[in-house]
């Protein structure tokens, strides 16, 4: 019987250090209240994080954050974040603690979070990408990564774009939801949008192909203009830069 008590710590424990974090998850609890009234998704991926808020009832835009997640110092650096004037440009302290029902606790200054995870899944386009080339009139016109940027995280079946000026801590806009990429088709289903709430309920189709690292995304946008873009890793775009 010790024996099997023994293994069964064993096993739970390894399991516990298994816990990844990547992936998407929603928030469930502050303080130990109920999350109510709100919709909360974040996404982590190649050490990002980002998230969007919503009202479930109206759809409207709450607020969207993001920025570094450091798993070995457990800190993050905040990007953006438009619930705050000038978000933290330091280093602050993010301890993640995983618990038994697949779910995480966060403690943010005063403020205790529980998360709860939406997916786990992973495919060829998982990760945090940064646009680096947009074609216009037939001409592939490349975009160098600076200040000004525009990041799509994807990662548990979730996707999140976010255009914002690191220096000058500006935020345009952002819009997400789930995806699906397969077979070369990308299709997006927009659950979230922070410039025009009635877009949410969309849903918009890609060809798309991984091409030296770099994602190839072509189709045609909501407005039916035909787009084709590149997206690079961000965090490899940036050590070039």
């Amino acid at each position: 019987m010790k024996i099997i008590l023994l293994l069964l710590v064993l096993v739970f424990n390894l399991n516990m250090q298994a816990q990844s974090v990547q992936g998407s998850w929603k928030l469930a609890a502050e303080n130990g209240k109920a999350v109510t009234g709100k919709e909360v998704i974040r996404i982590y991926a190649d050490s990002y994080f980002t998230e969007g808020a919503k009202d479930p009832d109206s759809n409207e835009f709450l607020w969207a954050r993001g920025g570094e997640y450091h798993k070995k110092d457990d800190q993050v650096r905040i990007d953006f974040d438009t619930r705050q004037e000038k978000p933290s440009v330091e280093l602050i302290a993010h301890r993640i603690e995983f618990e038994e029902d697949n779910s995480f606790r966060v403690e943010q200054g005063e403020t205790i979070q529980k998360w709860i995870k939406v997916s786990g899944n992973k495919n060829e386009l998982t990760g945090n990408w940064v646009i680096t080339g947009r074609e216009r009139n037939g001409e592939m016109n490349q975009m160098k990564p600076g200040d000004r940027r525009t990041i799509k995280m994807l990662g548990g079946d979730r996707f999140q774009w976010v255009a914002f000026n690191s220096a000058t801590e500006e935020f345009f806009g952002t819009g997400g939801g789930t995806y699906i990429a397969k077979d070369g088709k990308y299709v997006e289903n927009i659950e979230f949008f922070s410039r025009d709430a009635s877009r949410v309920g969309a849903s918009l189709e890609f060809n798309y192909k991984v091409e030296d690292g770099n994602w190839i995304h072509s189709g045609k946008s909501s407005k039916g203009d035909p787009i084709k873009e590149i997206w690079s890793p961000y965090a490899e775009a940036y050590s070039r830069n």
